[in-house]
């Protein structure tokens, strides 16, 4: 019997398609074979960098594979998650970052990476529970609603610092003024110390802060903390309110850190990962670092974190919009 062109045509496809089936599934079925990076784009020492090596430390033994971490600095975090959108999507290099994956795309728009179409979304490894809204403790306030109300009172006349277009000092604050609809004398700073130094010495009224950083100054009766950001309590500062419970509904401003492998990689990698990852978080060890850097331990699903990612994405870009609007 003979076969025409076309039938031989598709009886050639259909072979290189069952092929390149087998060749996927050999090489997942194998995986890992060899040494896994894991990229942070950021200095060796910061909480980025602390979790990963965490993370590395566990996933080494429960893979039987090596696990290193590689440290990617430069351009606020840009140049290390570049490279990793951009290398093989094998399974073999992974991302661990910052909340700074959503923001900097929509504060700069020549980003070389797409944060949600050129990543595949493993896990949020954990957040905080957000940032510290402090005041001098010579402002005569006690709670948001006191300084929303001194705010309308007196328009443009309170200040508030940021420490950097985008950052965590920056976002909540312009989330507030935007749900409380008031107007406050913007300060920028190259840095949270020259802002902490300013707040402290009452050359400005108020500023966002890390629960952590906040919590002596707090115990010394050097500041006044009105309210963390995050949905829940710190433990750390169990007086201390949230936005929410302040009347700021669906206020949930926290940092996060997550894990990206670059886009296509297998789904068989990406759930082997989310689930030895999600199991390490569990463990005493992890949780107990993780209570001392002041965080929550997540391992959420992929399909759950890349739906995240790009609603966060989509905030930031209109809080991006919302500044620039404000300042033509």
């Amino acid at each position: 019997m003979s076969l025409s062109r076309r039938s031989l045509g598709t009886v050639a496809s259909a072979l290189l398609l069952s092929c390149s089936g087998w060749s996927a599934q050999a090489q997942t079925s194998g995986y890992p074979n060899k040494v896994i990076r894991i990229v942070v784009p950021s200095t060796a020492g910061g909480p980025p960098d602390q979790i990963a090596r965490m993370v590395a430390t566990k996933l080494t033994t429960a893979l039987g594979q090596s696990v290193i971490v590689e440290n990617r600095a430069g351009a606020g975090g840009m140049l290390g998650t570049a490279y990793v959108a951009k290398t093989p999507p094998d399974g073999y290099t992974m991302l661990v970052t910052t909340a700074s994956h959503t923001l900097i795309p929509a504060f700069t728009p020549d980003t070389p990476y797409d944060p949600v179409k050129d990543f595949a979304h493993v896990t949020m490894l954990a957040e905080n529970f957000g940032q510290a809204l402090v005041v001098r403790p010579s402002l005569t306030v006690n709670t948001v609603q006191e300084l929303v109300a001194l705010a309308r009172r007196e328009p443009g006349k309170l200040s508030y610092g940021q420490a950097g277009l985008g950052t965590a000092s920056h976002i909540p604050a312009e989330m507030m003024l935007a749900a409380a609809n008031i107007e406050m004398l913007e300060v920028p700073y190259k840095g949270t110390p020259a802002a902490m130094t300013d707040l402290l010495g009452g050359h400005i009224d108020l500023f966002f802060i890390g629960t952590q950083i906040a919590l002596p100054l707090f115990q010394e009766g050097k500041l006044r903390v009105l309210a963390v950001t995050g949905k829940e309590r710190w433990k750390g500062m169990p007086e201390v309110r949230t936005m929410q419970e302040q009347g700021f509904k669906d206020f949930n401003v926290v940092n996060w850190f997550g894990a990206w492998l670059p886009a296509g990689a297998a789904p068989q990698i990406v759930a082997r990962l989310q689930s030895e990852i999600a199991k390490t978080l569990q463990e005493p060890d992890i949780q107990k670092e993780f209570d001392t850097l002041g965080l929550r331990a997540v391992g959420s699903s992929p399909e759950d974190f890349a739906a995240f990612v790009a609603k966060d994405a989509q905030t930031a870009r209109e809080i991006a919009r919302r500044i620039e609007g404000r300042k033509k």
